[in-house]
Formats: structure tokens, sequence, C-alpha cells
């Protein structure tokens, strides 16, 4: 990755895995098994490496009484939280890192419930949003884009319709003529 600004936030974990994947597989379609088996091993030394990197800074930030702050900001990084899941290193469970994700939402939802067995998560709009148009589609998508940095193992995700809200009911003065003997309020006058 190059010094620009802006670079560091266009690649997330699964941008990169696609690229390492597109390269392993324009490799393979080469015909050449050597060069294959050489790049499968380089992938695999620097996942190692890295993982071993990231190992190391979670442990010395972890050391230092003061650096829980440190520590919630590398957590809640898109970036950083992914290369830890990848690595195995996350210290959160799963449960706790699809709530940080959750978190970050445009608009609240709830966690109706995951499935660790099938990687399903169902969602459900949290309060009111106030409109009633109930519109889900970019919470949704949004939702999906988080989850994958956060908690890569939710697989599916399912939004609940949002429950319907009681009628309006408006409550307003009396038509004309009502409640005064059939005389409008200019004839009480």
């Amino acid at each position: 990755m190059s010094g620009t600004p802006g670079t560091v936030n266009a690649v997330n974990a699964e941008t990169a895995g696609r690229l390492v994947e597109e390269v392993l597989d324009r490799l393979a379609a080469s015909g050449d098994p050597a060069a294959c088996e050489a790049a499968e091993e380089l992938v695999r030394v620097l996942m190692e490496f890295y993982g071993a990197g990231l190992a190391r800074v979670l442990d010395l930030v972890e050391r230092d009484a003061d650096a829980s702050a440190a520590l919630g900001a590398l957590l809640g990084d898109d970036l950083v939280a992914s290369l830890l899941v990848l690595h195995g290193l996350h210290p959160e469970d799963a449960r706790t890192r699809i709530a940080r994700a959750l978190d970050s939402l445009p608009q609240p939802v709830e966690n109706a419930g995951f499935d660790p067995a099938t990687g399903a998560l169902r969602l459900r709009p949290a309060g009111s949003g106030g409109c009633g148009c109930g519109g889900t589609g970019g919470v949704e998508e949004a939702a999906r884009e988080a989850l994958a940095c956060f908690a890569p193992e939710v697989t599916s995700v399912e939004m609940e319709a949002p429950a319907r809200e009681p009628a309006l009911l408006q409550i307003g003065t009396a038509p004309p003529g009502a409640g005064t003997g059939g005389r409008s309020s200019a004839d009480a006058r």
C-alpha cells in the first residue's frame, strides 16, 4: 500500500482476498505447477508473518494499562478488525463483533437472532424512523458490508419487516355545528 491518503480504506479483507485468488487463478491457468506452489507458499508465509506481527501489536497494547482507548480504536477500525478476524486474533467473540458492526450502521437495528451453524443473521429495525416509509434496503446492504469486516462468520443477513405502527388518530376541533345544538360557532356569538 502506498502512502496516498485514502488508500488504506480502499482495500478490505474481502477485496484483498479476491485479488489474491485472482492472481493465484491466473498462475494456475499458466500451467506451471511450480509457480503455483511457490505463489501459494508465498501467500502462506506472508499471512503467518503479518499474523505474528498483529499478535505482537495486540499483546503490546494489552500490556499497557493506559491503552484501553487505543485497543478500542483498533477493534473499531474496519481494516484492523478484519485483519484480526482473518488471523484469528480478534479478542471479542462473534456476538460482540456483530453488535459492534450493527452499532456502526446509519439506522438503528436490533439483532433478532444469529445462527452460528448456518451463518444467518436476522435483523429488525429498532424504533421508528418517524416517516413511516420503512425503507431498509440501504441498511441491509450497510449491515452486510460492516459484518464482512467485523464478523465474517455472518454469511447472510435477513431484515425482518418493520412492525406496523398503530394508526394515527387525529384529535382536533369539532366540525361546524357539532356540540352547539346545530349552531355554528359564528351563530353562538
